[in-house]
Order: C-alpha cells, then sequence, then structure tokens
C-alpha cells in the first residue's frame, strides 16, 4: 500500500522536495512489520533500505571500544531509520532493534534511485541528512571518551592521595603564612624567655628550629616528587585518550565524507547523462 506524501513532509530528508516529488517517492514505499525485539540489521551488513516509522520505537548504537554497545538513536513515529546506507548503497554504519512492536514504510535504493533519475532536482535535497550525521558522529565520539581524571583517580592508591594533599598544601600561600606564623612565634617565644631570665627550651641560634626544618624539607621533597609523577602520569593518560578519539573522529568521519562524495560523484554522473539527452 503506497505511503501517503503528507507523512514524508516533516522527515528531513524529504522536507525540501516538492509535493510531486515527494509523491513519486511515497507510491515506491512498502508496509512492513517488525516484531519487538527483531534486529532491523546489523552494524557492516550490507544495506540498501530504509525505514520510515508509523508506529513503535527503534534503538540505534554501534560498537565502541572494548565491544561496548553505544546507543545512537531512539527512533520515533516520524522518523527516518538506516538512510544512509540507502544514499550510497555501503554496509550499515549503525545496528538496529525494534524497542516495540514496529510498523514502518520500507523505501529502497533501487526505487529510489529511479525517482531520482526522473527528478534530478530532489538529489540535491537529500545532502543535508549527511551533513547532520557527520555532525552528530564527532559529537558522539567525544561523549563516549574517558575522562583523564576519573581515569587517574580511579588507578591512584591512598599513598599517592595523600601525596597529591601534602604537596597541594605545599605549596600554598596557607602553608607560607602558617609557617612563618609558627617560626615567628618559635623565635619570639625563645627570645623573650632569654631575655626575661629564664632558660630558653630552644636558645640562639636555634639549633632545634634548624632541625625540624631540616626534616620537614626532607620529608617535603619526595613528596612533592610524587606528586609531580603522579601529575605526568594524568597527562600521559590524557594523551593517550586524545589520540585515541582523534583516530576513531578521523576514521568514523572519513568513512562519513567517503559516502557524501560517492553520493556526489553519483549525483554528478546522471545530471550529466540527463544534459546530454
Amino acid at each position: 500500500m503506497p505511503a501517503e506524501a503528507a507523512l514524508l513532509r516533516d522527515i528531513q530528508l524529504f522536507s525540501s522536495m516538492d509535493d510531486d516529488e515527494r509523491a513519486a517517492i511515497a507510491a515506491v514505499m512498502e508496509d512492513v512489520h517488525f516484531p519487538a525485539g527483531t534486529s532491523l540489521f546489523e552494524e557492516r551488513d550490507r544495506g540498501g533500505t530504509c525505514y520510515v516509522l508509523r508506529a513503535g520505537r527503534i534503538e540505534t548504537s554501534v560498537t565502541g571500544e572494548g565491544g561496548k554497545r553505544i546507543v545512537v538513536d531512539i527512533v520515533e513515529p516520524g522518523e527516518l531509520c538506516g538512510e544512509l546506507s540507502l544514499l550510497d548503497g555501503g554496509d550499515r554504519s549503525a545496528s538496529a532493534r525494534a524497542l516495540t512492536d514496529v510498523q514502518a514504510l520500507a523505501l529502497r535504493r533501487d526505487a529510489l534511485l529511479d525517482v531520482l533519475r526522473k527528478k534530478p532536482d530532489a538529489s540535491f535535497d537529500v545532502m543535508g541528512i549527511l551533513i547532520k550525521r557527520i555532525r552528530r558522529a564527532d559529537s558522539l565520539i567525544r561523549e563516549a571518551v574517558r575522562n583523564p581524571n576519573e581515569v587517574a583517580e580511579a588507578e591512584e592508591s591512598f599513598g599517592e592521595r595523600v601525596a597529591d594533599k601534602v604537596a597541594s598544601f605545599g605549596g600554598s600561600w596557607r602553608f607560607i603564612f602558617t609557617f612563618l606564623g609558627i617560626m615567628l612565634a618559635w623565635v619570639s617565644l625563645n627570645v623573650w624567655m632569654a631575655l626575661s631570665g629564664r632558660l630558653a627550651y630552644d636558645p640562639y641560634p636555634f639549633i632545634l628550629l634548624n632541625l625540624f626544618l631540616s626534616m620537614l624539607a626532607a620529608l617535603q621533597a619526595p613528596v612533592i616528587m610524587m606528586s609531580q609523577n603522579r601529575q605526568d602520569h594524568k597527562d600521559r593518560i590524557r594523551s593517550e585518550l586524545d589520540y585515541a578519539v582523534n583516530v576513531r573522529s578521523e576514521v568514523q568521519i572519513a568513512e562519513l565524507h567517503e559516502k557524501l562524495d560517492r553520493l556526489r560523484g553519483e549525483m554528478h554522473n546522471k545530471l550529466g547523462d540527463l544534459a546530454k539527452k
């Protein structure tokens, strides 16, 4: 049963077409039904068909790092599913599964190409969907990247956490003012006791104070070095994660650009053939 052209008006892939072009596409679509839990297609399967949902919901997902399944989108009634492989005839870029019973309209690549050959102006309207997919893929890749601070915190030990806190306090103005206050109080108390004729517990030249300062410096130096090593470790984690996301982003965006270039070349060839006629 042919689909109503009005159903395609609010779908991005067909929204910029005129009524005649939408009616021509609606005429070649077929009714299909998928029970809940059915896999419509899997990632890397050979494509060539897309679906316009009339009722139900479809979940699309991709396989991320370590085999983790990443949900890309939940397709609702009135939306498209599987349009990328429809446009270029390539492999599926995601998997699709029916979350509920699904009523849909199937549009096959051969039928769409027949319509585009008869109405070449409609070919330019299908490019907008690829631009949207490129932006979505880039955003998805960035969101899937682990936070380097969270990775470093998950690996740190109790001693490393203590070293970070000690180094943070030792490199602050609060430590400087506190330390100066203690030294001033120590020196003032011992000078006052010596001047008042009492027995000072650390008289000039304040040997006990110098001993404490030496011990503090001896302990603080390795703690600060531990904290610096921790920061170097965090920087390495951040660099590795940045490298991973850049590689994945380049690969997936290159695939989408390849699809776009292939579609553009096909359109130019068809328009050239029509011009010769």
